[in-house]
């Protein structure tokens, strides 16, 4: 078993890496980080632009958005990718590569499930990060960026972390479209060789689980290290308020 999985890597490692590149197009282990890395970048202004929207005071704003982030969050992300498959190129009326066209459905998809996570950490800091903004002077969308969003962000970098993860495995999708990621070259490695099937595979499942397993464990790492900072943060504020609060106390009669 393990002379096989050797054997097949080292035959077919760049094919698993990039695909059929520079003789065709990029694929493999490259397209598929290239994929996730470029939906979460995409999808992380538009989730805050859905999340302003779900947070506005405006229905007309509020309630379109909602509908698109249930609907969204509710609906099996493949039949997202079949229904963007099939609607682009109707509505578009041109012939729409497949990595686009998965490039979109997974902005949309993560970005409904990144706008609740940032809608969550805003309304985690309190209305009183708000009002204490806007006393000093700012107007809403000046107390969002410089006093909220980047409390709030920070906050998610964990959660965020994990959605680049969750990402990644979503990719996988793409295979039923033709997008020609890991998966896909996978099964094109195993097309030739047909008689071993579960060695191909295997290295599939352990490569997206090593890339998986770094990528989580350095969120548990960055997670620790913002819980320790907010235990150290809160002796010290409590130190000063100490020192500040003894003066007067000693002013007394």
């Amino acid at each position: 078993m393990i002379h096989d999985l050797i054997a097949i890597i080292d035959e077919y490692w760049l094919l698993l890496l990039i695909g059929q590149y520079p003789n065709g197009p990029l694929g493999g282990l490259a397209n598929t980080l290239i994929l996730s890395a470029l939906s979460i970048a995409i999808a992380f202004p538009f989730a805050i632009l859905l999340a302003f929207a779900r947070l506005s005071t405006y229905r007309t704003l509020r309630w379109p958005v909602t509908i698109l982030v249930y609907v969204t969050r509710g609906v099996p992300l493949l039949m997202l990718v079949l229904w963007s498959y099939f609607l682009v190129p109707l509505l578009t009326g041109a012939d729409v590569p497949s990595f686009f066209t998965m490039l979109a459905t997974l902005v949309v998809y993560q970005g409904a499930f990144l706008s609740e996570i940032i809608r969550a950490g805003i309304l985690a800091l309190g209305q009183g990060q708000m009002d204490a903004a806007r006393a000093l002077g700012h107007s809403y969308f000046g107390a969002m960026r410089y006093v909220i969003l980047p409390q709030a962000l920070y906050n998610m970098i964990p959660s965020m972390l994990s959605t680049f993860v969750a990402t990644i495995k979503d990719t996988t999708l793409g295979y039923v479209i033709n997008v020609p990621d890991l998966t896909f070259a996978a099964s094109q490695v195993n097309n030739q060789l047909l008689t071993q099937p579960f060695q191909v595979f295997l290295i599939l499942a352990l490569t997206y689980y090593l890339i998986c397993w770094s990528l989580t464990s350095l969120t548990n790492v960055i997670e620790r290290r913002i819980t320790r900072r907010r235990a150290g943060l809160a002796p010290k504020r409590r130190g000063q308020l100490a020192i500040s609060l003894t003066p007067n106390a000693t002013e007394q009669p």
